[in-house]
């Protein structure tokens, strides 16, 4: 019999917090959403034997899906984006030592110490390195840490496109800005902390995207014009009340091996900018570049021309549905969203690895989607491309015929159904 001495399992158990986990999790029922919670608690208490009197708290991170976009962040262009109802939640306490403990159900504990949270070269690509670098810029920023413990279970899909490593970024982060910060720092700043731990710790060169629609919440546009201080605007906006599920499609393809594919959109678009005397995209007015075509052509190859051109749509699409979504013009986003995936497939060509051509899932996906939406809805490639999923809009009264031929093709629970959720990283009890 473990040691009940802290009030949040009780407080779990007794519905305290029905109504936070409700507003979270709309894509399940509150009893599954409780159970859950009830489950990480106990789970808690039983791997690290808290203190009596300990004060613990449940924690959320949740995962987010690019709306629109695609590959325009690295460019400092606008991206729109949203938090979704699939998290990794964890249940955290302090536990009076110098030294972060972290048990993620399934995997190993890890264990990072507060004295020497210097980049560890052999942690690259590993969660030790992200929650050493959330640590670490947190302390940069002049707040005294404190170790604790922390129970973590997640439902963000593996290679989904939700960006499982900004949810866990934004959990540790939201920890720590409770436990050592009292709260001080906002969503934004949390997300630019996850930034700098993938950055620098985890070895990965992404931009802020993952991190802004993880963080803050919502349905966000966001404006990287100036990446010290994105300008990040919540579109205010129900998608449950749009008459269209958001359905993210397992496509079964690795993004094994894809780095070079991935780092090649941002080199070419990089080397258009170049031609400028830019760094990126957004620094070039969009006439020059186009005044420019014949010798950009020469010298950087269509295929960057094309890329960059896909950046000047895409980017402009990004605020145009934004638009649409603040006017509650849902069918002219959905033109938009359908726009922006042709884009995708044709000007910045990451539905497929050029390197194995055998390997077509995405296209094969958007292409079976298009035919059981009957021209309604949206499909387009989700997040990075190459491999991983599709993203779809679908009309409700289509959406068991669209999954379960998604489904067909792909195989049971495939096609997951996700919801954008009004709160991003939080404190979620306690």
């Amino acid at each position: 019999m473990f040691n009940l001495n802290f009030s949040l399992l009780g407080d779990i158990q007794n519905g305290a917090f029905d109504g936070v986990l409700a507003a979270l999790y709309t894509s399940h029922n509150l009893s599954k959403a409780r159970t859950r919670a009830i489950h990480i608690a106990e789970s808690f208490q039983r791997v690290f034997s808290p203190a009596q009197g300990v004060s613990a708290a449940l924690y959320s991170g949740p995962g987010r899906t690019e709306i629109g976009g695609n590959h325009t962040d690295h460019q400092r262009g606008h991206v729109l984006c949203g938090s979704v109802d699939m998290d990794m939640l964890a249940c955290a306490a302090p536990n009076g030592q110098n030294m972060i403990r972290i048990q993620s159900e399934g995997y190993p504990a890890l264990e990072i110490m507060l004295d020497d949270l210097s980049v560890k070269p052999r942690e690259a690509n590993t969660s030790a390195a992200l929650v050493r670098g959330v640590a670490a810029k947190v302390r940069e920023l002049g707040y005294t840490l404190s170790g604790f413990d922390a129970y973590v279970t997640s439902t963000v899909l593996s290679g989904s496109g939700l960006s499982s490593s900004a949810a866990y970024e934004t959990l540790i982060g939201n920890i720590i800005n409770h436990l050592c910060c009292g709260g001080a720092l906002n969503a934004v700043e949390i997300a630019k902390i996850g930034q700098y731990a993938e950055n620098v710790y985890f070895g990965k060169p992404c931009g802020l995207m993952d991190q802004m629609g993880s963080s803050v919440g919502g349905a966000v546009s966001i404006d990287f014009a100036d990446p010290a201080n994105p300008a990040a605007e919540k579109v205010d906006f129900d998608f449950s009340k749009s008459g269209h599920t958001l359905c993210i499609v397992d496509t079964c393809s690795s993004h094994g091996d894809l780095t070079g594919d991935y780092a090649d959109i941002t080199l070419e678009m990089g080397a258009v900018a170049a031609y400028f005397g830019k760094t990126v995209l957004c620094e070039v007015p969009e006439a020059d570049f186009r005044a420019a075509l014949p010798s950009l052509r020469v010298c950087c190859g269509d295929r960057a021309v094309l890329r960059a051109l896909h950046f000047y749509d895409d980017d402009r699409r990004a605020v145009q549905e934004a638009q649409a979504l603040k006017k509650g013009d849902f069918s002219h986003f959905l033109s938009l969203v359908n726009a922006s995936g042709l884009s995708s497939s044709l000007h910045l060509q990451n539905t497929w690895p050029v390197s194995n051509p055998r390997k077509q899932a995405i296209p094969l996906v958007l292409a079976i989607g298009q035919e059981l939406l009957e021209g309604t809805g949206a499909i387009r490639v989700h997040g990075g491309g190459f491999a991983g999923t599709v993203q779809a809009f679908v009309p409700n009264e289509k959406l068991e015929y669209f999954k379960s031929g998604m489904e067909a093709l792909l195989g049971s629970g495939k096609c997951h159904v996700l919801h954008i959720r009004p709160q991003g990283g939080c404190v979620v009890a306690g």
